[in-house]
């Protein structure tokens, strides 16, 4: 059975292609076809890049407006970003990176959905209701919610009904504690429903149970800290293997700082840019959500490479690192608190698998714990395999382990469409 995953983020959508019969292998397998397209905050070009399972390859640059026009009611600057959807969706059966003969080949899709507010705890089949409730919680995830309609939208154009299956990241966090999900505010925020939903929860969970298997313990008997540490970045406590405590919020925007996000800030600043200059609602989401972060601070990037890169020779990149690494740190520490211990520390996505300056910056002041890294290890370069990185006499391990979303969103569609024949491993 072949089944189609996407994963659209903030700045980039990704695309991957599976072939899924039980038994499932322990370890995730290669896709048999993926794309990436990924493309700047001010529009203009998105790069594409396509492989296939014999190895072959393109890249193309496509023209691209992420904000052309009007807001519509529904999707921002739609048919610009939508032709280049499809065109990545057609690299599937044309092209010379091409792996399947026809659409009629997949069998199912399955999408990341970033939102989903108090209602879904689960996948869930998409219906024209989801559709709509996905719609009204993008006011809450604006730079998710839409660009993932857009593509449930793109494969009903284009496959027709095929069976669609959202896969929620704020699933995994609705089993918190109210003590962690209830803000201070009147509680008749409560009763409409703001409070702590938490985000990256499709990765946090995988890591969980991947952690558990590297280290050869139930996850039942763990304390884990993982850390998705990417364009957007949360941090999640979970013990036995459930989420207990995060970073993020009712809104993606909530807890680290980011690549272009803020995280959390005083509110008494977004009153006084208000009273004293006249801040509408727009243009907080646009400075919060698009300027701020290692981008807003540096002046440089919202890459962390370039970050790292450029510390040495100017002040505001050393200065974006050294406030990203602060806020890190006490995150953990945070998380830390709500766990009462720790087992192991995992690192993961962009940031937190291909940054050693990152992971060693975030261990040092835990080593009250015995938490040891090993220098040598922890500069290793990943090439996709997952390792531990601490020393052999720490107490607390750390893991650096690759996100693997596609394939867990594949294995939640697998699940839900056969709900009697779903294995129980990874």
């Amino acid at each position: 059975m072949k089944i189609l995953a996407l994963n659209s983020g903030a700045s980039s959508q990704k695309s991957c292609l599976y072939e899924l019969s039980p038994p499932f292998p322990i370890d995730p397998p290669a896709p048999l076809w993926e794309a990436r397209m990924e493309w700047g905050f001010a529009g203009g070009q998105a790069e594409l890049r396509i492989r296939n399972a014999a190895g072959r390859s393109r890249t193309e640059t496509l023209p691209i407006d992420f904000h052309a026009g009007p807001m519509p009611s529904e999707i921002r600057g739609g048919q610009d970003r939508t032709a280049a959807l499809e065109r990545m969706l057609g690299g599937l059966w044309e092209g010379p990176a091409c792996q399947i003969s026809g659409p009629g080949e997949i069998a199912a899709v399955g999408h990341r959905v970033v939102h989903g507010g108090p209602d879904f705890r689960q996948p869930t089949r998409v219906t024209p209701e989801v559709i709509a409730a996905i719609l009204h919680l993008a006011e809450f995830a604006p730079l998710h919610n839409r660009a993932e309609v857009e593509g449930i939208r793109l494969i009903e154009r284009v496959l027709g009904n095929v069976p669609q299956v959202a896969v929620f990241d704020t699933a995994f966090h609705r089993r918190m504690p109210e003590a962690a999900t209830v803000y201070p505010g009147p509680y008749a925020w409560t009763e409409e429903g703001i409070q702590r939903y938490g985000f990256h929860g499709i990765n946090h969970a995988y890591c969980s149970w991947r952690a558990a298997h590297m280290l050869g313990k139930e996850a039942a008997s763990l304390r884990l800290i993982t850390c998705h540490l990417g364009n957007g970045c949360s941090l999640a406590a979970v013990r036995g293997g459930r989420s207990i405590d995060t970073t993020m919020g009712f809104t993606p925007l909530d807890g680290l700082m980011m690549g272009s996000r803020s995280g959390s800030v005083d509110p008494g600043i977004l009153i006084h840019l208000v009273r004293k200059h006249g801040y509408s609602a727009e243009d907080l989401d646009r400075i919060l959500n698009r300027e701020s972060g290692l981008i807003g601070l540096s002046g440089v990037s919202r890459d962390m490479r370039e970050i790292v890169a450029a510390r040495q020779a100017n002040p505001r990149a050393r200065l974006a690192f050294d406030v990203f690494l602060h806020r890190l740190r006490s995150s953990i520490g945070a998380m830390l608190a709500s766990l009462g211990g720790l087992d192991a520390l995992v690192f993961t996505a962009g940031i937190g698998e291909n940054s050693p300056e990152v992971r060693e910056g975030a261990c040092e002041p835990f080593r009250f714990l015995g938490l040891q890294l090993d220098p040598a290890r922890n500069r290793q370069t990943a090439n996709g395999i997952d390792r531990d990185i601490a020393a052999e006499n720490s107490t607390v391990r750390v893991l650096v382990i690759g996100a693997q979303e596609d394939w867990a969103i594949a294995r939640e569609c697998w699940n839900l469409l056969h709900p009697n024949q779903s294995p129980a491993g990874g």
